[in-house]
């Protein structure tokens, strides 16, 4: 059957080298159609294979490209078929594209010699493979909405820009923009609020098979040397489970190359328009260390965001730059043909100097603050991931540890009073295992059966520091003793633990021809605790005892899913899809109360269709519309000094319309076009929720646009058999939507366009780009959240003003 899909998911490595081995052996190859001397490169990379060319001019021929668990013999037959082309080997792990002889014919079996000829056989048309699925499910028939960036769509300067360029790139995807390392993602409208409270987030993310966080914003890694990030949408409950009810995002990085030596420097300077110049440096080395067993790979980077806020009551000027430094090793061993184990350990510190938002009324780009509000994120994670693989059986076994540390100050002054600072610090401890048994089917049957566990606690510690002369100040937090003279005072905390056992499992089977029907569900148990950090005297001890007892608590959830999928039509592909996910409940601080919230619940009913390949076809066409049920919306509100907390604020309903055309106008040439709409509402809401509501009022769920969109164009072209010359550029615009519930947390935000335009040029292992961001140089509103001590204030997170950089990247 043709493969048509609405996006790629392809693996193309920033720097040299990837997975290898004996010819013999199958590999996860993930490349996208395009230019033969592009896809024979990458190919190379993943296989740890030497691939060369007899003629140059071979290297423009349009290939079609190449997914799935194959060999690297199977693989070169699959991305030569229809090329005119052949493959010989010329020694071991050594092979050479040609020109096929007239006489040879598909099929054709060459005469034996020791290093025989290998002629490209009819085969299938390339799979494009959702690994996200878990069961390497292809595109073709999969049932739902896939985004997919690979490497070969960042830049360095892109990969600096961590998530930013995630948003930059995916018109479903959004976030809270309260600063690198603080912020939490959405997907669709699936969103609580703005403020960061002990609730976990609506999108799950995952390293590889790790999850990255738990009741804690997105860390924010550098994408450098990743080879691409998966975003899927709607919930995800069966295969990922808790805190994945919007749908989840997935880094893949590149994995050590077993065979061969090398790397990749890159370094860039970029000057912000009204703002401190920053730069960006990182390494990248793969060093085998027993060929073809043993490998280790290495990235090193540090990345400086100069600042653009000026702070006129201290008269600082750029206030709110940003510091990022960290790295990972990965090592990956393969004592044979088929296992597998690679140990990965990452690290990486977030430094900021000062809060990232302005106040409209002091001026552009300006507030008047009277304390600095510095914030940093410590983020550490290791797994050891263990695959062993039999033909179309596969077992992962994937364990790990994370630590994530987010430390806030807040100005907390008060009109007339003293300075002040109220200090956040965020602990989470994460322990996760999950060992899966998957059967992959090449025309997409098969199931997957596994089991998790999951351990975590967040400790949230507060405090307040006044800088008045003594004692005898006014109370800024009720029943939080203020000291003055810097002297710091507890506020209520609180610490959440969750165990969470669960059993899951998916089957795909054809009950008609054209006709794919999938089932799953997911069993958790959890064990849920909870306990009050340093409470106040004013917190009742019989309070604390009642809200502590009610916390601790089992709950067991069972989430069902189906879908329904057809490719009978030639060259289209119609689904329907029914998800649910969850959120476990927990503890949090109201008022200086320990309160109680209930776990949420979401159901999603979504039908689609895509017709065609982008980049491959003329014109590729998706679309998707979906129905969301959510019952029990936990959302991170603030209590009446403006702290973060969580409650329960009711039920509400979201529909969603998505569209995407992708032409490629000439072979070099492509535009991109996509377009979300979100109409939400909070249809039931609590007491508390409806107190602050005028009569008949209608809410919109926070945080996420009702409207958005994309425009971009790619321009690829040789200019010499040395040389390319790479051209992008892009509009977004984000619509309208609302800081959080009820009218203190009723402020707008978005209706603002980001452009971005970069060019590179490629010369041989020497690249050279210049990019600019914000073209327009717009002062657009991403967040309408300051200090939480004052919600009255006129303020606006900008967009980062128009900013030029120039970079240079050497790969040997």
């Amino acid at each position: 059957m043709g493969q048509r899909a609405d996006l790629l998911i392809v693996t193309a490595l920033v720097s040299a080298s990837a997975t290898p081995a004996y010819g013999a052996d199958r590999h996860s190859i993930s490349i996208a159609p395009g230019r033969l001397g592009e896809a024979a490169i990458a190919l190379g990379r993943q296989t740890g294979t030497s691939i060369g060319m007899s003629d140059q001019s071979l290297a423009a021929i349009p290939t079609g490209g190449v997914q799935g668990h194959l060999a690297t013999e199977a693989a070169l037959r699959r991305l030569l078929n229809g090329t005119g082309t052949r493959a010989r080997r010329i020694a071991a792990g050594n092979w050479r594209i040609e020109r096929a002889p007239p006489s040879a014919r598909p099929g054709t079996a060459p005469p034996s010699r020791p290093a025989p000829a290998v002629p490209v056989a009819a085969q299938p048309e390339p799979q494009i493979i959702v690994t996200a699925s878990k069961r390497d499910t292809p595109l073709l028939r999969y049932a739902g909405m896939v985004d997919a960036l690979d490497s070969r769509i960042f830049t360095t300067g892109e990969a600096a820009n961590g998530t930013a360029s995630l948003l930059a790139r995916v018109a479903s995807l959004s976030s809270t923009h309260a600063g690198n390392g603080r912020n939490k993602l959405f997907i669709r409208a699936i969103a609580d609020s703005g403020v960061a409270g002990p609730t976990q987030s609506t999108t799950g993310q995952y390293f590889g098979d790790m999850r990255l966080n738990y009741a804690a914003p997105d860390p924010d890694l550098k994408l450098y040397d990743v080879g691409r990030v998966e975003v899927l949408e709607g919930p995800q409950g069966t295969l990922y489970g808790a805190g994945s009810l919007g749908g989840i995002v997935r880094i893949m990085p590149n994995v050590p190359n077993l065979a061969e030596f090398g790397g990749q420097v890159s370094a860039g300077l970029s000057a912000t328009q009204h703002g401190d110049p920053g730069g960006d440096v990182s390494a990248t080395l793969n060093l085998p260390i027993l060929s073809e067993k043993v490998a280790l790979r290495i990235v090193g980077y540090g990345v400086q965001e100069g600042g653009y806020i000026d702070d006129i009551r201290r008269d600082e000027h750029d206030v709110n730059r940003v510091r990022t430094w960290g790295g990972r090793a990965a090592l990956r061993i393969s004592p044979n043909d088929e296992w597998t184990i690679d140990l990965t350990g990452v690290y990486q510190h977030i430094d900021g100097d000062d809060a990232q938002y302005a106040i409209r009324s002091a001026g552009t780009l300006e507030r008047a603050s009277s304390v600095a509000q510095p914030y940093y994120a410590d983020y550490l994670m290791g797994n050891v991931r263990i695959e062993r693989q039999w033909d179309n059986l596969r077992f992962v076994s994937s364990t790990g540890l994370v630590r994530h540390i987010l430390s806030e100050t807040y100005d907390a002054t008060q009109p007339g009073d003293a300075p002040a600072t109220f200090h956040q610090r965020n602990r989470v401890d994460i322990f996760s295992t999950e060992n899966r048994l998957v059967r992959d089917l090449d025309n997409g049957l098969g199931w997957i059966l596994g089991m998790s566990y999951l351990q975590s606690t967040s400790d949230i510690e507060r405090s307040l520091t006044s800088f008045g002369p003594g004692p005898d100040l006014p109370e800024v937090i009720p029943g939080v003793p203020v000291y003055g003279l810097g002297r710091p005072a507890s506020a209520t905390g609180v610490r959440n633990g969750i165990k969470e056992a669960t059993l899951f499992g998916e089957a795909s089977f054809e009950p008609l021809r054209g006709v794919i029907a999938t089932v799953g569900g997911r069993l958790t148990n959890s064990r849920l605790s909870g306990e009050a950090i340093d409470p106040t005297a004013a917190l009742s001890s019989t309070d604390l005892a009642r809200a502590e007892a009610q916390a601790d608590r089992s709950e067991t959830m069972f989430l069902p899913s189906a879908s329904l999928l057809t490719d009978a039509i030639p060259g289209v592909t119609i689904y329907a899809r029914f998800q649910q996910g969850f959120r476990p409940g927990g503890l949090a601080v109201d008022d200086q109360r320990i309160r109680r919230f209930r776990n949420d619940r979401i159901s999603t009913v979504e039908a689609g269709f895509r017709k065609g390949v982008p980049g491959r076809d003329t014109i590729a066409l998706s679309a998707n519309v979906a129905y969301t049920d959510w019952r029990d919306i936990q959302a991170d509100v603030t209590d009446r000094a403006g702290l973060p907390a969580t409650a329960n604020i009711g039920d509400g309903r979201i529909y969603t319309i998505e569209g995407r055309i992708v032409a490629r106008a000439t072979p070099r040439f492509t535009l991109d076009g996509s377009i979300i709409y979100n109409d939400s509402r909070l249809t039931r809401p609590t007491m508390l929720v409806r107190a602050l509501l005028d009569r008949d009022e209608t809410l919109s769920l926070p945080n996420v646009a009702d409207l958005g969109g994309r425009l971009a164009f790619d321009y690829r072209a040789p200019v010499d058999a040395d040389m390319d010359v790479h051209l992008n550029g892009a509009a977004r615009y984000v619509g309208k939507s609302r800081l959080g519930v009820g009218p203190i947390l009723g402020q707008t935000q978005g209706n603002y366009v980001d452009t971005s335009l970069s060019a590179s040029l490629i010369r041989g292992q020497i690249q050279y780009s210049l990019s600019v961001t914000n073209l327009l140089d717009s002062n657009g509103n991403r967040f309408s959240l300051g200090t939480p001590f004052d919600l009255r204030t006129d303020y606006y997170t900008p967009l980062r003003p128009r900013t030029l950089r120039v970079g240079i990247d050497f790969a040997f």
